[in-house]
């Protein structure tokens, strides 16, 4: 696993993807947060970074699947993905590999955005009038909802050796999984009686659960067993291969 752990990463660091999509999300977020007046943190009478972790999703649902596109079309398109079963590892240590990967650029593509925390943090009148212990669970919460993309964006690209396919198949899956349940919920037909039921099934509601400092063990199994069952059916995808 350690192998293929390295492979991935070093193909995505010796390419200009991972490049592009980190310095994407960035020049994006700061647009929004220092520059658009109707989103800027200047405008705010307020010290907060709560406009990050409200936008950032939105631009998770496309900028992950970009990522993660080619993490198994590209391998079925170059006919690597046959060489890389043949070897003495696991089909399971494959999926682990890549999904560790992309969870280590994740991790990189969000450290940077703490420089808005700190700036919010001079910025506020008093000095450090903020609140570090909720921007610590939002930022935890935000790892939790891209760790989630991830594995729907690898899973998508195990399904098809067309990486625009398993780009598009992946934003539809997140798109739905974080805003459908919520706007079901809020049909006049469930109103007051399974609304509640419905809306805990979407990922938004676990991850502004999250994002509120609240760090529930049921958000937690959530997440969890989100990306178990999709790393699961991957897995399953390439085993059949194999």
């Amino acid at each position: 696993m350690r192998a293929v752990y390295l492979r991935e990463l070093g193909s995505y660091f010796s390419s200009m993807i991972a490049y592009i999509t980190v310095g994407l999300l960035l020049v994006v977020l700061s647009l929004i947060l220092w520059v658009f007046p109707d989103f800027s943190i200047l405008m705010s009478p307020f010290a907060s970074v709560d406009t990050l972790f409200a936008i950032a999703p939105m631009i998770f649902i496309f900028l992950i699947p970009a990522f993660t596109m080619r993490s198994f079309a590209e391998e079925k398109q170059s006919a690597t993905l046959e060489v890389l079963l043949t070897r003495p590892i696991t089909s399971f240590q494959i999926v682990a590999g890549k999904y560790l990967a992309t969870l280590t650029w994740l991790a990189i593509a969000i450290a940077p955005t703490i420089i808005y925390v700190i700036s919010v943090y001079y910025l506020g009148s008093p000095k450090g009038n903020i609140d570090l212990g909720q921007i610590a669970a939002s930022y935890f919460g935000l790892f939790l909802l891209g760790a989630v993309f991830c594995a729907i964006g690898i899973f998508a690209s195990s399904q098809t050796s067309n990486q625009i396919v398993a780009f598009v198949g992946s934003v539809f899956f997140c798109f739905v999984l974080y805003y459908s349940f919520y706007f079901i919920s809020k049909l006049a037909s469930f109103q007051g009686s399974l609304d509640s039921i419905i809306e805990s099934l979407g990922i938004d509601y676990h991850y502004h659960s999250i994002s509120r400092g609240i760090i529930d063990t049921r958000d937690l199994a959530y997440f969890i067993c989100l990306i178990g069952l999709c790393l699961a059916w991957t897995w399953a995808a390439i085993s059949k291969r194999k």
